[in-house]
Parts: C-alpha cells; sequence; structure tokens
C-alpha cells in the first residue's frame, strides 16, 4: 500500500506548500527545518487542513481530490496521527486513552487490542496510571499505542520525540522498528533531527520553503547533499566556500583554498574546472584530532592548528579549531580529556579527502 499526493496550499504571502510525493510501505521520513512546511502537508493528508487543489489517495481509496470534490471527513480518512506532544486526555488512565479510538468494537476485542499493543509498547504495567503519573516517554509509548490500536492504514508522526532525552529516544525508535516490521503500513515521520533520518528511515524526503527539494534512501539523500540547505540539516557542521587551483585527474582528486582563508583542502574530483567556485561540506564528527603531528597516514588533509574553544553540549566535546580557517570537531569527553585540550593549544586535524563533500550549489549568497 502506498500513499500518493500532490496538494498545493498557499499560506500566506509569499509561501506556498506545493508537494508531490510517494510513501510506500515502511518510514518515511520527511525532513526540514522549522517552516518548510512539514506539518501543514501532515495535516492535509490527515484532512485536518483542507489543500487549494490536488489529491491525496491511499492505495486505490481517495482521501482528497479537489476535482472530483472528494474530501473524506478526518474521522473516516483511518489515519493515525502523533503529535509532538501526546495530547493524552488528563483525565483518563492510559487504557482508557488507548481505548478511546476502538470504542466501537466489542469489549472482548478492544481488550485484547488495547493488551496486545500494551506489551509491544512495553506499558502493559501502567494502563491504570493517569497521563500525569508517568515519564514522558511513557506518554508518548501511550500515543503510539492509541494511533496504532484502530489499525490504521497510514501513520503520521509530528516530531514524536523531539521533547524526550536520546537514551528515551532510542528505545522509542526501537519500539517503532518494531511496529513497523510487524504492520508493514507506510508511516510517514516528520523530523529535523538527522540522527532520526539515519536510525529509522527506509526513505527520506527533503522539504524546504514548501518544496520537496531531495528523496532517496537517508544514506542517498544525506551523505551526499546537493544543495547548502541540506547540507545544513543533514549535520554538516563545516561548510566552507571555495575556488579549485588544482585538478588531479589521475588521483580523482582536486586542490581547493578555502575563500577568505589560508587553509587549502584536497577534496574528490568532480566536473568543476580550475578557478571554479565550490562548497565544501565537512561533518564535525569526521575530522579527527592530534596533540602531535601525524605522520604515516593515507589522509590527505593534515592541517596545523590552535583550539580556539572547547565546549561541552550534552554527551559531545565541541572544539572550534583555527587551521588556517575556522573548523568545527565533535569529540567524546574521553577523547578531549586524553589529548588535555584547552584553548590556545596547538593541535593537528585530519580530514579524509572524501570526508569533504561537495555541493552542487555554488551561488555564494545562498
Amino acid at each position: 500500500m502506498t500513499l500518493a499526493m500532490a496538494v498545493t496550499k498557499r499560506l500566506g504571502p509569499g509561501f506556498t506548500l506545493d508537494v508531490a510525493l510517494s510513501a510506500p510501505t515502511g518510514i518515511t521520513m520527511l525532513f526540514g527545518a522549522s517552516g518548510s512546511g512539514k506539518t501543514t502537508l501532515l495535516r492535509c493528508i490527515a484532512g485536518l487542513t483542507r489543500p487549494d487543489e490536488g489529491r491525496i489517495a491511499i492505495g486505490d481509496r481517495v482521501l482528497f481530490d479537489s476535482k472530483t470534490a472528494v474530501d473524506v471527513a478526518v474521522q473516516d480518512r483511518h489515519v493515525g496521527y502523533v503529535f509532538q506532544q501526546a495530547a493524552l486526555f488528563p483525565h483518563l488512565s492510559l487504557r482508557e486513552n488507548i481505548e478511546y479510538g476502538v470504542n466501537h468494537v466489542s469489549s472482548d476485542e478492544r481488550q485484547q487490542r488495547v493488551s496486545t499493543i500494551a506489551q509491544s509498547f512495553g506499558i502493559a504495567d501502567l494502563l491504570e496510571r493517569r497521563p500525569a503519573n508517568v515519564s514522558g516517554g511513557e506518554r508518548q509509548r501511550a500515543a503510539l499505542a492509541r494511533a496504532l490500536v484502530t489499525e490504521p492504514s497510514l501513520l503520521l508522526l509530528d516530531e514524536p520525540l523531539s521533547a524526550l532525552d536520546h537514551a528515551i529516544q532510542s528505545r522509542i525508535i526501537d519500539d517503532l522498528r518494531r511496529a513497523n516490521d510487524a504492520r508493514r503500513i507506510p508511516m510517514i515521520y516528520v523530523t529535523h533531527s538527522h540522527r532520526e533520518v539515519y536510525a529509522l528511515g527506509d526513505r527520506a524526503v527533503v522539504i524546504d520553503r514548501g518544496r520537496v527539494i531531495a528523496s532517496g534512501t537517508p544514506h542517498e539523500v544525506l551523505d551526499r547533499p546537493q544543495q547548502n540547505v541540506l547540507a545544513n540539516l543533514a549535520g554538516f557542521e563545516n561548510v566552507f566556500d571555495a575556488i579549485v587551483v588544482e585538478r588531479r585527474d589521475v588521483a580523482g582528486t582536486m586542490e581547493c583554498r578555502l575563500a577568505g582563508w589560508a587553509a587549502a583542502l584536497e577534496v574528490p574530483l568532480n566536473e568543476a574546472r580550475v578557478g571554479d567556485q565550490v562548497r565544501i561540506a565537512i561533518r564535525a564528527g569526521d575530522i579527527l584530532v592530534g596533540n602531535v603531528e601525524p605522520r604515516g597516514l593515507s589522509a590527505r588533509n593534515v592541517l596545523r592548528g590552535r583550539l580556539v574553544e572547547l565546549t561541552a553540549q550534552g554527551p559531545t566535546m565541541v572544539a572550534v579549531v583555527d587551521a588556517g580557517a575556522l573548523f568545527i570537531v565533535h569529540l567524546t569527553p574521553t577523547g578531549a580529556e586524553s589529548l588535555h585540550l584547552r584553548p590556545g593549544k596547538e593541535v593537528w586535524l585530519i580530514v579524509k579527502t572524501y570526508s569533504c563533500r561537495l555541493v552542487t550549489n555554488t551561488s555564494w549568497d545562498s
């Protein structure tokens, strides 16, 4: 079963949602920055927002068609929806919240469905508690159970893990994988976290300013970003404008000097010619740090620099290093401690050639 849609919705001066996409069985990650139109797209699918024109169908079942005046009511679309906040009824127990969507079935079937889904999400022993008396992760598991107990033909998830810490996110991601394996329905999962795209997605669709700008497997879309906006979304913390100064066709590489900086990088060869402007994207986690000059490495980019700043961001140490350009580098706390890093310390950066991704959108004012 596949969701197929092509819709247009004018949302105000200068912004129109104009999206065509398909979501087959499995988890499709809808990825983009805040304000790009992701939630509006989900609301159009669910029937909470009416498109100006277009068509939405799940398999052979049409949910909306502006040409034939079809607009199936929200309650009849058979679509599950999980919001960023769990949105449980506070005066009802978890059991009563989960049962809410299946009041139309017999008591025996209702009990069986609730018991099965609660067991699969690890909340069977919490069913008599109210939402205020369980953790945030347990509330979100109950919200997922409530959406899936109805046996929907499509599940929409709008940043359901963004308010939870990483450990809880990881456990619920495992729950969702199992739910996907068991039900095999299309699931559209909205996120702005590239971590979630890699962890969950069978497919990724990137939306920017109301338009789809990329689609494919997570690795196809995020490992080789074709636009500057996508490089930023995909977690490439270092994005440099550069000029090609030498092509090395035999080696399959070329040298690029970073615009406005003293540093140069060897990057994979592409169609750019000497003198062309390019944009280079490097993930902070792909840069290695040493406190002595490294020797005998296959990596072609070894840069001498000085540590400018070192801060902790959750479980990650973020270093800013001036190595002819300002590089952002991620380390573990143990790694930073073993190198005795402190501002002003001389360090060496090691960057593999193929960790340097060339972004084809080379307009420097974009």
